[in-house]
């Protein structure tokens, strides 16, 4: 047993400025971003589950745990919450499904801080900026995600985050950690990721 804490991917749907390619599913020299986040993550965690409303874009990934948001249209809570009921485990590790360069390093070291923190989220954060889909959230606080969904109409992440236990992991200000963290949030973001690909 690796741990007691699954691996998530958020591979979520469409995006208009891809043309309305899933992100995950974007080839960044020569490999989806799906497959580089499951190639680094799955030599940690023995349960992955992948959260889409569009399951046909990920059969070959059928070996892991396939699921659909319950709550649609509430943006990352759905995905987690879709995370959290599916998992065997006693937390998950989350991921958003368009962030190509994860380090192995990073995601270790976070599980440790979280082993030895009591709290529903584990947060890592550089100078003041948070990133919530690289984050650890405890299975035992889905009754909370629940009646916050069903009772809100705000869905964002961080409004959520005041209804529950948070801890934040500091991280060094790098160039190494900025790198772990990249996003691919439009076509403009591909080239640079290929740069840093190729000097690894």
């Amino acid at each position: 047993m690796k741990n007691r804490i699954s691996g998530v991917v958020l591979a979520g749907g469409g995006n208009t400025r891809f043309n309305n390619l899933t992100k995950s599913n974007i080839v960044i020299n020569g490999k989806t971003i799906i497959s580089r986040i499951i190639h680094t993550i799955s030599c940690i965690f023995d349960e992955i589950i992948i959260v889409t409303n569009t399951p046909e874009e990920f059969k070959e990934y059928s070996n892991y745990k396939i699921v659909r948001d319950q709550f649609l249209k509430v943006g990352p809570l759905g995905g987690i919450h879709a995370a959290l009921k599916a998992s065997t485990k006693d937390a998950i590790f989350v991921f958003a499904g368009d962030m190509p360069l994860l380090d192995e390093k990073y995601i270790l070291r976070q599980i440790e801080f979280y082993k030895s923190d009591y709290c529903d989220i584990l947060i890592p954060k550089i100078n003041q900026s948070i990133e919530p889909l690289h984050a650890i959230y405890k299975i035992s606080m889905i009754d909370t995600l629940e009646n916050y969904l069903t009772g809100s109409s705000n869905f964002a992440v961080r409004d959520f985050f005041k209804t529950v236990s948070v801890t934040y992991l500091q991280l060094e200000d790098s160039v190494e950690t900025k790198n772990a963290f990249t996003n691919i949030n439009s076509p403009s973001d591909i080239p640079l990721v290929e740069k840093i690909l190729k000097k690894s």
